[in-house]
């Protein structure tokens, strides 16, 4: 019992579901798109398979992003006890575990529609690539935030059957929120990664990484500006908005120093930047 008890506690903290952050930081921008879709509450079923899909899905990018970083994870201070790089799971098993992962939320998806289904396979492409891009280029944060917002055109083809021109402006500010807080989490990892020579926007970024990080939040909140205008949204959106400028204030000053710690709870806090959106959209369409 003690054996499968400590491989259960091992699967979960491969998958990080003791850490729910990641989780939460792709389910936001998904419910965004799923209520503007449906001008207020989705289908049913479409809002249920996309939650049960981000879960999975978060889970399944945890799992490669873990057997990418297995010969790397041990020489960091912060992963350094992960169970692939401390070898208590298996490259083997930490694979197979991936494929089951994804078929279940391939099984999800295959009850929409066919233009979700399709866009489904860039979903599952960009999960397994981004862990290996940054070996590559000082520009992984960005296809992390293709990945983390491709659920949304495939929440507008799932409620509309089609994904909209706005909606891409929707991915864009979410591409660049995510470049943002995960140059913040790259900040806390930027000593280690120098020494192994693990590539980041936070390396790239060096000592203009707090002005660079600002510039992009900046600039995702005038892509949604413009959504709103766009949509026609009402004041309680745009009031979400100016409160979302206030949270990444407090971000710049958290970061003012380039503390570790508190590098990284700027990144956590960005799970409120996403509830605070998606309750100005809740609100707009009430």
């Amino acid at each position: 019992m003690s054996f499968m008890t400590s491989k259960m506690k091992d699967y979960i903290q491969l998958t990080r579901m003791d850490k729910p952050i990641g989780t939460l930081l792709l389910l936001w921008p998904t419910l965004w798109s799923l209520w503007i879709a449906a001008e207020g509450l989705p289908k049913l079923d479409v809002l249920l398979v996309f939650t049960l899909g981000v879960i999975l899905m978060r889970a399944a990018g945890c799992v490669i992003n873990d057997f990418a970083d297995r010969h790397v994870d041990g020489h960091v201070k912060r992963t350094e006890n992960r169970p692939l790089a401390a070898g208590r799971i298996s490259s083997r098993a930490a694979l197979l575990f991936f494929f089951i992962l994804t078929l279940l939320a391939f099984l999800l998806v295959l009850t929409m529609n066919t233009l979700t289904i399709l866009l489904s396979f860039v979903a599952v492409g960009l999960a397994a690539c981004y862990p290996f891009m940054k070996r590559y280029t000082h520009f992984p944060q960005v296809v992390l935030g293709m990945a983390f917002g491709w659920a949304i055109p495939m929440g507008f083809a799932a409620q509309l059957n089609t994904v909209p021109n706005y909606a891409w402006l929707l991915f864009i500010a979410n591409i660049l929120w995510t470049v943002a807080y995960d140059t913040l989490y790259a900040m806390v990892d930027r000593d280690d990664d120098l020494k192994i020579g693990i590539k980041s926007t936070a390396i790239l970024f060096a000592g203009k990484d707090k002005l660079i990080v600002g510039l992009l939040q900046l600039s995702s909140l005038l892509c949604l500006g413009m959504l709103g205008w766009l949509l026609v949204l009402p004041t309680v959106y745009f009031m979400g908005l100016t409160i979302v400028a206030g949270l990444f204030v407090y971000q710049q000053k958290l970061i003012v120093d380039r503390d570790r710690d508190s590098c990284f709870k700027a990144f956590l806090h960005n799970n409120y930047v996403g509830m605070v959106i998606f309750a100005s959209l809740f609100l707009s369409y009430v």
